[in-house]
């Protein structure tokens, strides 16, 4: 693994615009002179090294699932701050084994010693668009004779048809944050529905805000009342169960995808679980509920937090880093601090997607700073044959 410069494409705005990256400039902040979308610089890998990562992406997924079989069988649903009423609908979800898409996996990893989870995100994973189709279309550009750890397209498809026949027949509403100004939330769900018509499943685009409920039949309805039947969202879940119309979810046929069952993935909790479910498991890192317990270097996580907000990393030198947010209420996860690699002054993220049970592609954001955010970079990858 390291890290090459190489001439970006004349007119990659225009190129990456058209491929679906509608919202580069508009979701990174304007000062930066850095773009999002980075092509200048790229990661390179051999095969062993994805080999490697694809290992240890499908193990950790299987591990969340057991980690969501504990929650459920022993209902230690306060490691993840979640109210008493909420289990008993995630429960039911788990138990019927609601179908589910895909997720991403954030990883430390610097090419030599073993991956470590930082995170997992699991019910709105972004970075979709420029990890599947505009990196691929990157790399057959300039490196054709090259391969790429990105089956993301391929893979969404296929998990669309599998599911399909569980799902209850009519359209499938797609539903975004109408305030999303920026329009990234937009624009990958807008790609998420291209996949599953593409799978041969009709789709109906809505904003969140304009699903409503029919108090008649006591159903989810969108603005012509038609009865939803399934939806396919970009919107947290735990955004939706504190809404009025949250309380509604229980009772009503709809069917969610992501399912309610990955509330206790998309929260970072998770890695309380796994640390005690799986002490010392090399790509693991200590973590601890509300406590740095004994840890001397460790990251302050929300354990709702995004985007990097409300984090706070102290080293026995003190405090090294704090960003600002409004998270934190919920309460914290404290996770042993294992700096990121440095590669030309950069510290990239290694974002790795899981679609059904198969790790399929890999997304890179990079930053100056300690701490992933907004500010963040997306660079391509290739694999060297």
């Amino acid at each position: 693994m390291h890290r090459e410069r190489s001439a970006p494409r004349p007119g990659w705005e225009k190129i990456i615009e058209e491929q679906g990256l509608a919202f580069h400039r508009t979701s990174h902040p304007a000062h930066l002179s850095r773009p999002y979308w980075d092509e200048s610089v790229h990661y390179v890998f051999d095969m062993e090294q994805v080999l490697a990562l694809e290992k240890v992406v499908e193990e950790l997924h299987q591990m969340c699932l057991q980690a969501v079989d504990h929650v459920v069988t022993t209902g230690r649903y306060h490691v993840l701050g979640l109210p008493d009423w909420l289990a008993a609908p995630i429960e039911a979800s788990w138990r019927r084994r609601d179908p589910y898409l895909y997720g991403r996996f954030d990883l430390r990893y610097d090419g030599e010693g073993p991956a470590k989870l930082l995170e997992y995100n699991a019910d709105t994973p972004t970075c979709l668009v420029e990890g599947s189709v505009v990196q691929w279309f990157w790399k057959e550009d300039l490196f054709p004779e090259d391969d790429q750890w990105n089956s993301v397209h391929e893979a969404l498809i296929a998990r669309w048809e599998e599911i399909s026949p569980r799902l209850v027949p009519g359209p499938v509403h797609f539903a975004w944050p109408g305030e999303d100004e920026s329009g990234e939330d937009y624009m990958t769900i807008a790609y998420i529905q291209e996949t599953a018509e593409q799978a041969g499943i009709q789709g109906v685009s809505i904003a969140m805000e304009d699903i409503g409920w029919h108090s008649g039949t006591r159903r989810f309805v969108d603005l012509q009342e038609r009865e939803i039947r399934t939806v396919s969202k970009l919107y947290p879940w735990e955004w939706i169960v504190t809404e009025s119309f949250g309380r509604h979810v229980p009772e009503a046929p709809t069917a969610w995808i992501e399912p309610m069952w990955k509330m206790l993935l998309s929260n970072k909790g998770l890695l309380v679980l796994l640390w005690e479910l799986f002490p010392g498991h090399p790509n693991l890192l200590p973590a601890y509920l509300n406590t740095p317990a004994n840890l001397t270097s460790y990251i302050q996580k929300p354990l709702l937090g995004r985007e990097g907000n409300n984090m706070r990393i102290v080293t026995p030198d003190g405090p090294q880093a704090q960003t600002g947010g409004g998270y934190g209420a919920e309460g914290f996860v404290f996770q042993e601090f294992m700096a990121l690699p440095e590669f030309d002054g950069e510290y990239p993220v290694l974002g790795t997607w899981v679609v059904g049970e198969e790790p399929v592609g890999l997304g890179i954001r990079e930053t100056t700073a300690l701490i992933t955010d907004d500010t963040s970079s997306f660079v391509p990858h290739r694999i060297r044959l």
